[in-house]
């Protein structure tokens, strides 16, 4: 069945999660913490997933900017860093103006012009989203932004992939689900879509229920994948 609807995961598929750490580390004055960047952002994105899959198995949801912010604790106080209170406040007010990756825009401008339902489907929450995406100025090229907030569990439940068959009145094999998370394109398998993995980091597989269809580098071979499906 042809593809109508490409649907992308938002933090590490279109939004670099590490570019907070990255820019703050970046700034004048802010030498002393350069050499924590990479483990801060590390341990940040670790934490931040693990809470998320601990919460939706325990039925003990809360909001993703809840997650992102006891994610970010747990990194600054595995550093030594628990202290510094200012260094905290602007890594979190950063996470609302993520870098976009540097091929998405036009990815996605690509994708609108051949005529496909363009969309995010995230565990972030709807004002995280949309910081995110206006920071980024892709507004005008998705045709919808969805958050696990509507359902009240986070990924992979099927509760959150049934979203894009509600809101595009589509069937799975209609979709084609982008991932950078390994596990997100497993479930997305599994749910029934067709599915990619951007494996930025060419990391092994994971082992799990569900295989991604395609492994790509980056997103940029995208339009021509959901052409020839």
């Amino acid at each position: 069945m042809t593809i109508t609807t490409v649907v992308f995961d938002a933090y590490g598929t279109l939004f670099d999660v590490s570019s907070a750490a990255r820019a703050l580390a970046e700034r004048p004055g802010n030498e002393a913490f350069a050499p924590y960047r990479e483990a801060i952002a590390r341990d940040w994105r670790t934490k931040q997933l693990e809470y998320s899959w601990l919460r939706a198995a325990s039925g003990t949801h809360c909001d993703f900017w809840t997650v992102t912010q006891d994610g970010l604790d747990w990194a600054l106080e595995a550093a030594g860093l628990q202290d510094e209170l200012v260094l905290r406040e602007e890594l979190l007010a950063m996470y609302w103006e993520l870098s976009a990756y540097p091929e998405a825009l036009k990815v996605l401008s690509i994708l609108k012009a051949q005529g496909y339902n363009a969309a995010i489907l995230s565990n972030g929450s709807p004002d995280m989203l949309q910081g995110a995406v206006e920071s980024a100025g892709m507004e005008i090229l998705l045709d919808a932004v969805l958050s696990v907030e509507d359902v009240g569990v986070f990924k992979p439940s099927p509760r959150v992939y049934e979203q894009v068959e509600a809101r595009f009145g589509c069937k799975p094999d209609q979709v084609l689900f982008v991932s950078a998370n390994g596990w997100d394109a497993a479930y997305g398998a599994r749910f029934g879509f067709h599915t990619v993995w951007i494996n930025r980091a060419s990391a092994p597989r994971d082992r799990l229920p569900g295989t991604p269809a395609h492994t790509l580098p980056d997103l940029t071979d995208i339009p021509t994948l959901a052409s020839d499906l």
